[in-house]
């Protein structure tokens, strides 16, 4: 669908058209990775209002050219006032739309971050392509419109929603301009406290005490209490993004960076090991051998993600041994010709399998985002941010939603991933970084919930094993299973459910079938597979690579 764009020193590819040139503007007027890599990322909160927030969530995997990796994890926790039991008690065991799934909005403090430890450019500079696109706005797009359609009596539940993504009472047409006013002036004032404070540093440090300290916190927390949230001014102002271990698993000579526990990273790191340990260096592409095991996989790693992943600091999450020689070989081991029945149950420990939902597909959300940007040092950038816009609401006067990603925790204290005050939910974004064998680097990653590294998996071994080149091995038809727990409430279980693009061979999805896998079929394309971008540095040829899904209306760029 289109080619894969190579340029001589610097490349980006984000989930928006838009994203995307503020990145490349940023790389040719001088600054790194770090500063395109958030001047997209912040974009990518105003272009896809109804999937990413400016005040969501934003891991981010940074690996400069020296080799140094950080891993911020841009997730918040649950407020301290959180009464634990809180949701058995008087919600039923559901986490309740509105502001009772807030926890504190980790972005914008990560993308500072970010610039603070390895940035070169100004906060205001940065923030000036996102604070241009919502002031001045941008053309609505099919997908942006689909889900206002989608969840339009989600948006008119508040009138700050509503007043934004209903314009006039009516849902906005394809091709309208989409304006974020009051979005504008919140980060015009970031910017302004920023400029006024001197040097760099000392501006990108009044930006953060302006959200976390200032008039913006103060306006948080007292929308947050009148509708009977429990963040308060002591949770925004002691909240600083923390700097995470990387897991690191060692694949083919290459090496895979991927974050920890605290979201899913460790079960794509999981899954490509197994995956190796089950032979698949020696089957056909998307045959039904293939992927059968890839589906298999994905099965164990998932039903280790259930039983074990978790908020590190408040649980011993075992990533060492989940990833050990010894483990990936015992699991590969119980990957047979035919499809497991359901979960398999996990070797370390106990796991309560829930029962299986009966729906047609799962019920999937279109939210989360992603940029990979590699620069002329050869500096490589990932972010995943995210948190929709119809379950909770807009605060008044900002244009923001505090993350409202307590949605991804279970209700269930007991449960690994279990509500906790200052803990955090078991996040699904999860950027990646591939270290090459031949010294280059692969950032990629993608939206779309369980989803995603089942898209990154497939896209991994489309380039490193098939030999595609990138822009094709995104494009490639995929699968995704839905044999376990989904991170999203009501948490829905679909033993041996997968789903298949149509453009996989019939013969293939016909294979699978017979292994006892219930096959469901997608479109020939779909956002629901997933829409990976990625970066590739090809020091050998001198060149970098970039690619970028056309499942959604990401795009890349390359100079």
């Amino acid at each position: 669908m289109r080619p894969t764009l190579y340029g001589p020193s610097h490349a980006v590819s984000a989930g928006h058209y838009l994203a995307s040139p503020a990145a490349i503007t940023v790389l040719e007027n001088g600054g790194n990775a770090i500063d395109a890599g958030c001047a997209a990322g912040i974009c990518l909160g105003v272009l896809l209002p109804d999937l990413v927030n400016v005040a969501g969530v934003a891991p981010i995997l940074i690996r400069l050219a020296d080799g140094t990796v950080t891993s911020i994890a841009g997730l918040g926790h649950w407020p301290a006032a959180l009464p634990p039991d809180v949701f058995m008690r008087e919600h039923g065991g559901q986490i309740p739309d509105g502001v009772r799934r807030t926890v504190v909005p980790a972005a914008p403090d990560a993308w500072i971050t970010a610039l603070l430890r390895h940035g070169t450019w100004r906060f205001e500079d940065v923030v000036s392509f996102a604070i241009r696109y919502s002031r001045d706005g941008f053309a609505v797009f099919p997908l942006l419109r689909d889900s206002i359609v989608t969840h339009q009596e989600d948006y008119a539940r508040w009138p700050s929603n509503a007043a934004i993504f209903l314009p006039g009472g009516r849902v906005p047409e394809v091709g309208a301009r989409f304006v974020q006013t009051d979005l504008a002036r919140t980060l015009q004032y970031m910017a302004d406290e920023a400029r006024a404070a001197g040097s760099r540093e000392a501006g990108l440090r009044a930006a953060r005490a302006a959200f976390y300290e200032g008039d913006i916190a103060a306006a948080i927390v007292a929308h947050q209490h009148a509708e009977g949230g429990w963040l308060s001014r002591s949770d925004l102002a002691g909240f600083h993004s923390p700097i995470e271990p990387v897991v690191r698993s060692p694949w083919r000579g290459h090496e895979l960076l991927a974050s920890g526990p605290w979201c899913q990273g460790p079960a794509l790191s999981e899954a490509l090991l197994l995956a190796e340990a089950a032979g698949v260096g020696g089957m056909a592409h998307n045959s039904a051998e293939y992927l059968h095991t890839l589906v298999e996989c994905v099965k164990l790693a998932m039903a280790d993600r259930e039983a074990f992943f978790g908020d590190p600091n408040f649980r011993d999450v075992p990533v060492a041994a989940l990833l050990s020689e010894a483990h990936i070989a015992a699991r590969a081991a119980g990957i047979g010709p035919a499809a497991h029945p359901g979960m398999p149950e996990p070797i370390l420990g106990g796991l309560d399998v829930p029962a299986a939902s009966r729906l047609a597909l799962p019920l999937v959300e279109a939210d989360t985002s992603f940029v990979a940007v590699v620069d002329r040092h050869g500096n490589a950038f990932a972010a995943t941010p995210s948190d929709g816009s119809w379950n909770s609401p807009v605060v008044p006067g900002l244009g923001i939603i505090p993350s409202n990603r307590g949605c991804q925790s279970r209700p269930d204290p007991a449960h690994p991933s279990g509500v906790a005050p200052g803990k955090r939910p078991r996040l699904t974004p999860n950027p990646a970084i591939m270290v090459t064998r031949q010294g280059g680097v692969m950032p990629f990653g993608t939206p779309g919930g369980d989803v995603q590294i089942q898209a990154m998996l497939q896209v991994v071994l489309n380039v490193f094993q098939f030999g595609m080149e990138l822009q094709d091995a995104i494009e490639a038809p995929r699968f995704a299973s839905y044999a376990f727990p989904s991170s999203f409430a009501p948490f829905d279980y679909f033993p041996n459910r997968v789903a298949v693009e149509a453009r996989v061979p019939a013969e293939a999805r016909a294979g699978l079938a017979a292994r006892g896998h219930e096959v469901r079929d997608w479109p020939d394309i779909t956002w629901l597979a997933g829409a990976v971008e990625a970066v590739l540095s090809l020091p050998e040829r001198g060149l970098v690579a970039a690619g970028a899904d056309p499942r959604r209306p990401a795009y890349a760029i390359a100079g």
